[in-house]
């Protein structure tokens, strides 16, 4: 009890700090004081770097310890494979829901000087390649070119393999100790990214004040309201309309099923984290909503490594909206690409806090994008990472509720 107190009374200070910096950054920004913006951009900058430090590694250690531990469960294969259909299918959906409101709503560019010049060298000659040319740079033919140049792409191809050969060799003591090597650097990685949150509250502050100086010239304010509006309809879209029909289609009622499972919804929208609500989950699948314990100790967990309706569609939209800004033209086989890749890259996010974040961050990163807009969407994710995470808990429930059903 102690412990669970002082983790909550952790994640109020935590809250309270973010929410501060982003109201003094607001305030300074709208000072439009020259220095002041000049040390907010270079710590703007410090922090945009560091981002793009853990990324990549984060995105690689996530697919292949992700495809590799589910390796060890083919006792459970039938649920398994029921529950990651409904994974497949719910967070597909997410990802529509979010590219079908993009089309829709069109959010604007945000002027030159928001942007920066960062990337756009990079993205002209990216938008110039022929989709054959797309393919080919995404098919590695060296295994260490794409670490050093930050290829992305070739390294999910290149984790998605390892991971699935992981997952099919026989548990020597060989392939356990490579497994374990994998997953404590993924234990050092998260060290090092939980160090970079407990100084992020500087961050949000620079990103805050860079934000408001752009929005109170009347220079961002416009695009960047229709981008947060995609995001946060898309999510209550998937919250409040798909997953329900989704439980309708196995006639269960979703109006009972997200009153069980509350407790287990408004804890992850607080905490932002649906790894540290997966015990209340547990117990609120189990106990309230009456979900077979087999069927919730087993898919629950996997569900929250897996199963990211939220993140599939915040790295599509993200991805969009930072590509389209850096003058990538967004043709439909374009846009499906990207709706493959954020369906994929979901699966594997890293159960970390602002796992979405950074796995956006990692791919735009990867094409030459201009990442400095993600510094523009840091200030209001924080709510983004709170919706998205309710939402995912939701999915992971409804997920538990249909597979205990066909089973």
């Amino acid at each position: 009890m102690t412990t669970k107190r002082k983790s909550a009374k952790g994640q109020q200070r935590q809250m309270v700090l973010w929410i501060g910096a982003l109201v003094i950054g607001v305030a300074l920004g709208m000072l439009a004081i020259g220095w002041i913006d000049e040390v907010m951009n270079f710590i703007a900058s410090v922090y945009t770097r560091l981002f793009q430090l853990l990324a990549v590694p984060t995105i690689v250690l996530a697919v292949i310890t992700t495809l590799a531990t589910l390796g060890t469960q083919s006792d459970s294969g039938r649920i398994f494979r029921t529950a990651l259909k409904y994974t497949v299918l719910t967070t597909l959906s997410a990802a529509a829901v979010g590219l079908l409101l993009y089309i829709l709503v069109a959010p604007g560019n945000l002027p030159e000087g928001v942007i920066g010049s960062a990337g756009l060298s990079e993205i002209s000659e990216y938008s110039q390649k022929s989709y054959k040319e797309h393919f080919l740079s995404v098919v590695p033919n060296n295994i260490v070119r794409p670490f050093l140049e930050g290829n992305v792409l070739s390294l999910i191809l290149i984790a998605f393999a390892v991971g699935m050969a992981l997952a099919k060799m026989k548990r020597t003591e060989g392939v356990e100790i490579v497994v374990k090597a994998l997953q404590g650097l993924q234990e050092l990685l998260f060290k090092l990214i939980h160090w970079l949150i407990w100084t992020l509250p500087l961050g949000i502050l620079a990103f805050a004040e860079q934000l408001a100086a752009q929005v109170s010239a009347g220079v961002a304010a416009d695009s960047l309201g229709k981008y947060i509006l995609v995001i946060l309809g898309g999510n209550c879209i998937q919250f409040f309309i798909v997953l329900p029909l989704f439980l309708l289609s196995r006639g269960i009622n979703p109006v009972r099923t997200l009153g069980k499972m509350m407790p287990a919804v408004l804890m992850a929208l607080f905490t932002k984290s649906s790894a540290a609500t997966l015990p209340v989950t547990m117990e609120t699948a189990e106990r309230r909503l009456g979900v077979s314990s087999k069927v919730a100790r087993f898919v629950l967990p996997i569900c929250t490594t897996i199963n990211m309706n939220g993140c599939a569609a915040f790295i599509l939209v993200t991805s969009l909206f930072v590509m389209q800004n850096g003058g990538i033209e967004l043709t439909i086989p374009t846009m499906l690409l990207w709706l493959l890749l954020s369906v994929v890259s979901a699966i594997g996010n890293a159960g970390v806090p602002m796992g979405c974040f950074f796995l956006t961050l990692s791919l735009m990163t990867g094409i030459g994008a201009p990442i400095a807009i993600m510094g523009i969407i840091l200030p209001v994710y924080t709510i983004i990472d709170m919706i998205e995470t309710a939402e995912n808990v939701w999915s992971d429930s409804c997920v538990a509720a249909m597979t205990d059903l066909d089973l």
